[in-house]
């Protein structure tokens, strides 16, 4: 970092809402996050009411959208710490503008096909590998340690309201507009998010070409950091399966709600948005949330949650309740854990983990955590076409049971404060 810029000074504000260079990521990650949910719900219903996607294409799609994590995950947070990483946000936001351009091209002009969606989720999944392996490792020397989980609450929160505002509103659109220009909007989105970011002043000093060594070397370090670390190791586990499940359950997600339960796009809109809801209250009463039950029991707590969470998806379908109300209150109740979960897990490992290896720590849990995704998705296409709809989402839920238990039955459970150090040395090796 410039000297004469420093990350805060001491007398600074309070709030990170008085950090100029904080508040131009958090406008950039606002306007992004507003385009990526409503294409989130723009181009699955594209897929499956206009080009008839059927389970396994959908499962596919969903694989596509997080296959970088697994391929490139890795290497991905090498590059990263060898780069200024403003210009990777700014580069991943334009890749995906021109990605989603073109598919808005393609839309209108009749080319479409579940094939080309494939290609675009691909790309703009290695787009987002890069932006969100750079975005967590910029913000702790963006606003300081003490600041992170100030700083990680308000970016939650942007997420939250996105996630609420714009499937409702994508969903009311989607009845006088066609998907791909919900689609161009975001592409937009994207654009200006770019030039919100590229704003930002603070100037970083990538390190000294000199001092860098073999990549496979740099990588061995990020992931031995990550499996040496014995909380975040358990972290991980019950992260990456908790996504197994995600992705296996969102694989057919869209075809349970709009054929098997028919309830429409404006009612698909409402349920996700509802999830957005718990969401956007669990950013808010995060940081409190630490402070009452206690930094490391929130991680065990919120990871219980989840389970009855996913359960209420299948239950929709037994009539014991009305569908939209089981799916409405089990949206809410998943996003208000998933966003206490992650306020907290990622808070502590931005503070354990020593600058030099954020990109290679964040890119390692990355790659574990998403990694099992495209595994998911394709899993959960396969299942829907051999199985059903209905029985891969209790599958999906019995998973998300078990993935609680690496952090429930751990230390962390009994366990008020977390370290703010690495708990175990960080291990090297020589080149």
């Amino acid at each position: 970092m410039s000297a004469d810029r420093p990350t805060l000074a001491p007398d600074r504000p309070r709030s990170l809402v008085h950090h100029p260079d904080f508040r131009r990521l958090w406008a950039g990650d606002a306007l992004g996050q507003l385009g990526a949910q409503l294409t989130g719900v723009a181009l699955p219903i594209f897929a499956v009411q206009q080009l008839a996607a059927t389970e396994w294409e959908m499962g596919v799609l969903t694989a596509a959208e997080y296959a970088a994590f697994l391929v490139i995950g890795l290497p991905a947070g090498a590059w990263v710490d060898r780069m200024r990483k403003r210009r990777v946000l700014v580069v991943a936001d334009l890749v995906r503008a021109a990605v989603l351009a073109t598919v808005v091209v393609t839309a209108f002009t009749g080319h479409a096909s579940i094939p080309l969606l494939v290609v675009a989720a691909l790309v703009i999944s290695a787009a987002t590998v890069f932006f969100d392996v750079s975005h967590q490792s910029y913000i702790p020397g963006l606003v300081g340690l003490e600041h992170l989980v100030e700083g990680n609450s308000k970016l939650q929160a942007t997420a939250s309201v996105a996630q609420v505002v714009a499937p409702a509103l994508g969903g009311v659109l989607l009845r006088v507009i066609a998907a791909p220009a919900l689609i161009a909007i975001t592409a937009a989105s994207y654009l200006v998010s770019a030039f919100a970011v590229g704003r930002i002043r603070q100037r970083e000093t990538p390190p000294d070409p000199a001092t860098r060594r073999p990549l496979r070397v740099e990588i061995a370090e990020g992931l031995r950091f990550v499996v040496h670390e014995p909380y975040l190791r358990r972290i991980v586990v019950c992260t990456s399966l908790g996504n197994l499940a995600g992705a296996l359950s969102a694989a057919v997600t869209v075809i349970y709600v709009l054929r098997t339960l028919d309830l429409g796009t404006a009612a698909f809109g409402a349920i996700v948005s509802a999830g957005a809801v718990g969401g956007l209250l669990g950013a808010v009463v995060a940081g409190r949330l630490a402070q009452w039950v206690g930094e490391g029991r929130t991680i065990p707590l919120a990871a219980l949650l989840m389970a009855p969470a996913a359960a209420l998806t299948p239950l929709a379908s037994t009539g014991i309740l009305p569908a939209a109300a089981l799916l409405i209150a089990g949206g809410a109740l998943f996003g208000f854990a998933v966003i206490v979960y992650n306020v907290a897990q990622v808070s502590f490992r931005q503070r354990v983990c020593p600058p030099p290896l954020l990109g290679r720590m964040n890119a390692s849990v990355r790659f574990i955590v998403w990694g099992t995704m495209p595994i998911g998705g394709l899993l959960g296409g396969w299942l829907g076409t051999h199985l059903g709809v209905l029985p891969t989402l209790w599958i999906s839920a019995a998973i998300m049971t078990l993935s609680a238990l690496p952090v429930v039955l751990s230390p962390l459970l009994g366990m008020r404060d977390l370290p703010g150090g690495p708990v175990a040395p960080v291990p090297t090796r020589d080149a």
